[in-house]
């Protein structure tokens, strides 16, 4: 019997950094899943560890830029679609945390599923560390918007850092920000 298939992402709604997607099939029991959002960094990264020994797993990343062109819903899709293509071997079940299946008819679908089911909590924790690893990795290289505190999300820190210095070449330019790009679109309309 092939075991169900979960998957979730991190980082749809920041400002700067790169959506990932996660698909985990658990081999063995792990103690502690939970929803990544649910858990202190410390506890996640632990388990990232232990999900990585104890399942077969795929992680797609996409880039502010490929969001920008694609839009983020055709990332998400097409992110699923690479997992289920990389762990068809070990799953013919594929649940997605949420409220859509992004057209994919072979893909449930269940809100909190992150929180329900083990495989998508470790979906969840391994999309989560690898884009907060991945945000704190890239900080230093870009030192004026310090990633390594909101990686990437609109915090009022990083909203003062965009206004002060405008957008780096990781920030997502198709995401509006109030307070700086309504003055742009009021400025074009005289």
């Amino acid at each position: 019997m092939k075991n169900l298939c979960g998957i979730d992402e991190a980082g749809r709604g920041p400002l700067a950094g790169p959506l990932v997607v996660a698909g985990v099939v658990l081999l063995k029991e792990i103690i502690g899943l939970n929803d990544s959002k649910k858990l202190s960094e410390k506890k996640r990264e632990k388990l990232f560890d232990e999900i990585i020994e104890k399942s077969k797993y795929h992680i797609v990343f996409k880039s502010a830029k490929e969001i920008d062109d694609f839009g983020i819903s055709f990332c998400i899709k097409n992110s699923i679609l690479e997992i289920m293509e990389n762990l068809k071997e070990f799953s013919s079940s594929f649940l997605m945390d949420g409220n859509t299946n992004f057209g994919i008819q072979t893909l449930q679908k269940e809100i909190k599923a992150d929180a329900k089911y083990s495989e998508v909590s470790a979906a969840s924790i391994l999309a989560k560390v690898s884009r907060d690893r991945y945000m704190v990795e890239i900080s230093k290289d870009y030192e004026k918007f310090d990633f390594k505190k909101h990686k990437g999300y609109g915090t009022k820190a990083h909203i003062e850092a965009i206004k002060k210095f405008g957008r780096s070449d990781i920030h997502r330019v198709s995401y509006k920000i109030k307070g700086i790009d309504d003055k742009e679109i009021y400025k074009s309309l005289f």
